[in-house]
């Protein structure tokens, strides 16, 4: 099973599972971890987890792929903040403040540019409502002891001339930066194969248990695969895996993003200096240029299952939302729409760590913040890999916080 991917369609795996299936048979192949699902999640924690010591290997037939290739890299802690999530800030914090070393780590090993830009984040207000939108978010990140600069109109575009005229204020963020997920991705495959890591290139099937314990998966070639340990890490499908008591199962779901990639040619060049993000008709829309001249422009958040159609309507909309916020945005080539599912949670927030089936870990639930929290969850599930127990910063995002046990507990 892979992390969610535009490129495979539920019906397509559903007709595959189908087709006659040949018993399990022994590969050979034990490994102390098993991860399940090759998107960035899984390959940060099985690079994590060859760090440590571990004969470690991942099950999914297109590594590197998932919703990492259609995410725009944005690591804003600061400008993500929601009413409410004040403990996964925590988390998002910790992570954030990781990348540099991260980074650095990661590009000494392999050798590849990652995209990582300490430009900064400029968050702004198009009307009256939206500049007491973000007024209010301004207070709640000082309450919270975030840095964060509130800016009139005029000082919002004389830091970024593009903007449009009726920009009303906005907040400068210097400490909300970027990576291009695509690099990172790659990056990640490379570290996991000169760490040890093995591949097996194909889904996973189903998660085989013995004694009450997870034991390994087969895959959907007939292929027993064994392990000391399990992390389930497939994004918006892992929730999709056979096998997997009732009790451990997480409580993820597809939300589906469309996203758009534009060119910006040398004589429009710096068009942005840094990312740039506003709501528009209620709707968040953010555009974040690289270096290398692309510019993302995203995302739409739609509960529409496991569809990942790239629409009309989907196109129209952030075209329209980006060109009252940067009107020359019109006049730069369209490179590239594209379609892809964030895996969403009961919380908003991630499940890490030992499920109650001994063997059986999840990485999984990041919906708007893998790319963000990718530092922390490798480390975490090391962590956990090595000694049973998840580090103290990522105890409350537990899987157990949706046991039956624990939502009993919960106050009304």
């Amino acid at each position: 099973m892979s992390s969610s991917t535009h490129r495979t369609t539920p019906s397509a795996r559903t007709s595959a599972r189908t087709s006659a299936r040949a018993p399990a048979r022994p590969s050979g192949s034990t490994s102390d971890v098993l991860v399940v699902g090759g998107g960035i999640i899984g390959l940060v924690t099985a690079w994590r987890a060859a760090r440590r010591g571990l004969a470690t290997a991942v099950v999914d037939p297109e590594p590197g792929g998932g919703a990492a290739q259609v995410a725009a890299g944005m690591l804003a802690a600061v400008t993500e903040l929601h009413y409410g999530e004040q403990t996964l800030l925590g988390l998002n914090l910790a992570s954030a403040r990781r990348y540099p070393e991260f980074t650095a780590e990661l590009s000494d090993l392999t050798g590849q540019d990652l995209g990582y830009r300490r430009c900064g984040t400029l968050a702004v207000a198009l009307d009256a409502d939206d500049r007491a939108h973000l007024r209010d978010l301004h207070a709640l990140q000082q309450r919270s002891g975030l840095e964060s600069q509130w800016l009139s109109g005029r000082e919002c575009r004389r830091l970024e001339p593009m903007l449009a005229p009726g920009v009303r204020g906005g907040l400068r963020v210097d400490g909300d930066h970027q990576i291009d997920p695509r690099r990172l991705t790659a990056a990640l495959v490379t570290a996991c194969e000169r760490s040890g890591v093995v591949f097996h290139r194909e889904w996973a099937e189903r998660l085989v248990t013995a004694r009450e314990r997870a034991t390994g998966i087969v895959t959907r070639d007939g292929t027993a695969l064994a392990a000391g340990q399990v992390v389930l890490a497939a994004g918006s499908l892992s929730g999709r895996l056979a096998g997997v008591p009732d009790a451990v199962r997480p409580p993820v779901r597809p939300v589906k993003g469309q996203v758009l990639r534009l060119t910006v040619p040398r004589a429009y060049a710096p068009f942005l200096n840094r990312t740039v993000r506003a709501v528009v008709r209620g709707s968040q829309v953010y555009l974040v240029p690289r270096e290398n001249g692309e510019l993302v422009v995203g995302a739409t958040s739609e509960e529409l299952g496991w569809d990942t159609t790239v629409t009309a309507g989907g196109v129209y909309e952030l075209l329209r939302d980006a060109h009252e916020l940067v009107p020359g945005i019109t006049e730069l080539p369209l490179t590239e729409t594209r379609a892809g599912l964030r895996p969403g949670s009961p919380d908003n927030a991630p499940l890490l760590g030992p499920t109650e089936l001994p063997g059986l870990l999840l990485a999984t639930g990041h919906y708007r913040n893998g790319v963000l929290l990718t530092p922390v969850t490798g480390d975490s599930l090391a962590h956990a890999l090595v000694t049973g127990e998840l580090p103290e910063e990522a105890r409350p995002f537990t899987p157990r916080r949706f046991t039956a046990a624990a939502l009993l507990e919960q106050p009304v």
